[in-house]
């Protein structure tokens, strides 16, 4: 299990070891250009494999997006109908290029609610990438914080005699990403600056990175600049900034 930034200060560095985004504006990128929306989840299909690649070569650890929230059933449903074949579709087409690249991937959330096949789709795809080392890349798949954060406690809950009064440490090891070490940088692509009920635990010390750029158009100059903006911010972890000077003097 991966420490907490509320409980110990982590080790940081100019490239940030875990970056999370919520990848956003692929309907908007598609409406601008006179296309049906599917054709702009289709896109950013394409911006996923490019932005791994682009991890890989700047040997960050930990990439996790936001490809599917708890609230997105409320989309119409032929959205979701093509989300989720779209989705079957890059699990067939991309699992290979996962392991000639050294790519690891996970899927969580509460993947209950996806159809039989999807699901063993995904099981297959995890156990052929489990090998595999130069990135963990992270998809959250009918995945929501509140959720994450309540069926964590539950399954404390369930290990825990009555009456325990929980800390971070009985909690923790149960959130579906106690894999992971916490984001360095979060990224939101599309323009709007929320954080959508994605990785609300984890997000405690994370630096929030937000852009207008669709996902579609989001590529690895576009995550340089994130990187850029992550490397001017003073990360204090609830020290001040005098105490950072004297912990650089003394490294």
């Amino acid at each position: 299990m991966q420490s907490s930034s509320t409980q110990n200060i982590p080790n940081t560095s100019l490239i940030p070891s875990h970056v999370a985004v919520i990848m956003d504006g692929n309907g908007r990128w598609a409406t601008s250009r006179y296309l049906p929306r599917v054709a702009g989840h289709a896109k950013g299909v394409e911006a996923v494999r490019g932005i791994a690649k682009a991890c890989v070569s700047r040997k960050i650890s930990y990439l996790t997006l936001f490809a599917f929230s708890s609230e997105n059933w409320r989309r119409p449903a032929e959205e979701v109908s093509l989300l989720m074949r779209l989705f079957s579709t890059a699990l067939e087409r991309e699992v290979n290029r996962m392991c000639a690249t050294g790519i690891r991937l996970r899927v969580i959330g509460d993947l209950s609610r996806f159809d039989k096949r999807l699901q063993d789709q995904i099981a297959q795809a995890e156990l052929k990438t489990k090998d595999n080392d130069k990135l963990n890349l992270t998809i959250c798949a009918n995945y929501g914080g509140r959720w994450d954060m309540l069926q964590a406690m539950n399954k404390a809950a369930a290990v825990q005699p009555p009456n325990t009064e929980f800390t971070e440490h009985d909690i923790a090891p149960h959130l579906a990403m106690a894999y992971a070490p916490e984001p360095d940088l979060f990224i939101r692509t599309g323009g709007e600056q929320r954080i959508s009920n994605f990785l609300l635990w984890q997000l405690a010390y994370t630096e929030l990175y937000f852009t207008d750029t669709y996902w579609p158009d989001f590529d690895a100059a576009a995550l340089d600049k994130a990187i850029v903006s992550y490397q001017e911010r003073e990360r204090r972890f609830g020290r001040t900034s005098a105490q950072l000077i004297e912990v650089r003097k003394a490294s």
